[in-house]
């Protein structure tokens, strides 16, 4: 049974930093694209960030890039992600997922609980 666990949401004021971590088992961890999603209140759920299997070729959503890093530790079976300079609008439950591909969350098959980012003016 694949799961998906998240850490290290929170809230913080703007321009600050967070890290997130996901860790999974139940399945051959360096086999699947994952990544991380978000979801605000009345919005759709978007792609922030993901990352290849192999490769760590790294695709970010253009209203993170510069400020988020996605990576993954294969020995860990863990995936991070680093967010600096947050602001406001990054306030959202965040997802990390797996079994996917590029920024999509439609085609992800497997999902977190999430975590809540919430970040003050």
């Amino acid at each position: 049974q694949v799961q998906l666990v998240e850490s290290g949401g929170g809230s913080v004021q703007a321009g600050g930093s967070l890290r997130l971590s996901c860790v999974a088992s139940g399945y051959r961890y360096n086999s699947y694209y994952m990544g991380w999603f978000r979801q605000a209140p009345g919005k759709e759920r978007e792609g922030v960030a993901t990352i290849e299997p192999t490769s760590g070729r790294t695709y970010y959503t253009d209203g993170v890039k510069g400020r988020f890093t996605v990576s993954r530790d294969n020995a860990k079976n863990t995936l991070y992600l680093q967010m600096t300079s947050l602001k406001p609008e990054d306030t959202a439950m965040y997802y990390c997922a797996a079994g996917g591909w590029s920024l999509r969350p439609e085609t992800f098959k497997y999902w977190g609980q999430g975590t809540q980012v919430t970040v003050s003016s």
